[in-house]
């Protein structure tokens, strides 16, 4: 199956050492927040200028405080710009505690035209600005590939049928809830990462619920761990980190 691919993504998960933060002094505290406000402000222009996109969201529960997730046109993009938030002040009082790399991935279920890359409505999937809702889902997953049930070795049409069963019980969220797919295969320990959208938590528990009955799902799905996070804005950012 061809696959068309955009932009190179990265979700990277932080816990704050909220007692290394505690016992800063003020000044350091605030150097910290002005040099990482500035770095921001840097992703703002890249994305404005349309040559990536990015959001910073606090994490529900206590498998990470923060999550960046970024997308960029090469690997190294994605690489400069971890590399440039691990050398700020504010990074020294974070730990990494999981992240995901991977490219957009449209696949050709649904046929593709002869130039996918000059449709506008493809390259805004495959270039997207991700969107500023109050909250994401995002969770890895992979197919089965075991010796009786191997989703890999299912014929192309079995396979078009059983996603687009799946897309089709997914359309009443549709506008409520947006999505960005990303493949990994090659890249991490999971073959997709998707990140949902939406501005009501709640909507995430009922599509990922009504298509759990999904044949591909129920049968073929592997999930990794889920996360929740809430958009955190420049405007929230002292409130997030004032002690």
């Amino acid at each position: 199956m061809a696959t068309i691919e955009g932009w190179y993504c990265l979700h990277d998960f932080r816990t704050m050492d909220w007692a290394k933060w505690k016992l800063a002094t003020e000044a350091e505290r605030e150097h910290a927040l002005h040099e990482y406000k500035g770095l921001l402000h840097k992703w703002e222009t890249i994305e404005n200028e349309h040559n990536g996109s990015h959001t910073v969201y606090t994490i529900a529960g206590n498998k990470a405080d923060l999550m960046f997730m970024i997308l960029r046109p090469t690997m190294k993009d994605l690489i400069e710009v971890k590399t440039a938030f691990n050398k700020t002040v504010l990074a020294d009082f974070t730990k990494p505690t999981f992240s995901y790399v991977s490219v957009i991935e449209k696949s050709s279920y649904s046929g593709m035209s002869a130039n996918p890359f000059g449709d506008p409505a493809m390259r805004a999937k495959l270039y997207p600005t991700i969107p500023k809702t109050d909250y994401i889902c995002f969770y890895p997953m992979s197919k089965l590939r075991g010796e009786k049930t191997n989703w890999f070795m299912l014929p192309m049409e079995d396979r078009k049928r059983l996603m687009f069963e799946h897309i089709d019980n997914g359309k009443p969220y549709s506008e409520q809830v947006k999505r960005i797919v990303t493949g990994s295969v090659g890249f991490d320990d999971f073959e997709w990462g998707v990140s949902l959208f939406c501005d009501d938590a709640l909507q995430f528990k009922k599509l990922i619920y009504e298509t759990r009955f999904d044949e591909v799902s129920a049968v073929y799905g592997i999930f990794g761990s889920f996360f929740i996070g809430n958009l955190l804005e420049t405007e929230g950012i002292n409130q997030f980190f004032y002690i």
